[in-house]
């Protein structure tokens, strides 16, 4: 496996079975025989979660006269979840599990870490144990990744169904909430102002890019956005989609007035249209 090549492996001296001759550098595949065990056991619907500790050896690393330098240990959470992400109930839909509930989960650990959307970027990877996945990074160092796991790799632990995997270093994680401050801040009194707007723009553009544009234009008033509709198809020029965005705008010490929110709304399209080349709809 090129994600975990065998020279960075810990092996054991005495193991139990040569199955067993390598200390894991990963918290995947117990996840993988957890969730087959239960699938065989018809418990289709799972979500998992694991700390644990995951073992390296980097030769870049190694030190004269100190045989253990090479060597590292860091502690890892890891997440799983397939099937349904709701069991079957005549007042609600039955929905299946997706990345993005997987996204949601690592985004609201980030967050009560601590972490700020600004300081969170999400990355492509091709990783050979995702079909599709992302890499996660934090004030640009990348302490973990995400995706759907590769059908070669389920075939092996006879899964059929998607499985989606989320594994970060805690141990990284917490230095870097130790290096950041968190800021407390008195609960507005004035009203939160909602803005929408439908942009055209070229397939590649992703709505993290939008979002970094977008408060780049505006920093004070820009309290959130969100993405709430994404289409692509009939009506749409070749090689375009199109995102439906929420704006919330805000001032802390005054009732915004209809003129400052069309500015702010104005200077953010005019941003978006410059760095991402987004047009309205």
């Amino acid at each position: 496996n090129t994600t975990f090549p065998g020279e960075n492996g810990v092996k054991l001296l005495n193991p139990l079975s040569n199955d067993l001759g390598v200390m894991r550098q990963t918290l995947l595949y117990g996840g993988l025989e957890s969730i087959a065990y239960n699938r065989n056991r018809k418990h289709y619907d799972l979500h998992f979660y694991e700390f644990g500790n995951c073992y390296f050896f980097d030769t870049d690393r190694k030190q004269e006269g100190n045989i253990l330098s090479g060597y590292s240990e860091e502690t890892h959470l890891g997440l799983w979840i397939c099937g349904d992400s709701n069991p079957k109930n005549w007042a609600a839909p039955q929905t299946e599990t997706s990345v993005f509930q997987l996204k949601a989960h690592i985004e609201n650990i980030l967050n009560r870490l601590g972490f700020t959307q600004n300081q969170v970027t999400f990355e492509s990877t091709q990783s050979g144990i995702y079909a599709s996945g992302m890499n996660i990074r934090t004030f640009n160092r990348q302490i973990g990744s995400f995706g759907i796991i590769s059908g070669n790799i389920l075939k092996k632990f006879d899964i059929d169904t998607d499985v989606f995997f989320a594994e970060m270093s805690w141990d990284a994680l917490l230095k870097e909430t130790s290096a950041s401050e968190v800021h407390f801040s008195e609960i507005s009194r004035f009203p939160s102002v909602s803005r929408d707007l439908a942009l055209l723009v070229d397939k590649s553009v992703t709505f993290a890019a939008i979002e970094q544009t977008a408060k780049k234009a505006e920093r004070k008033l820009l309290q959130e956005l969100s993405l709430f509709d994404v289409y692509e198809g009939k009506n749409l020029p070749e090689g375009k989609k199109s995102y439906a965005v929420n704006f919330v705008l805000q001032d802390k010490e005054k009732t915004l007035n209809d003129k400052q929110i069309d500015a702010v709304m104005q200077k953010i399209q005019q941003n978006l249209e410059k760095e991402l080349g987004a047009l309205l709809r």
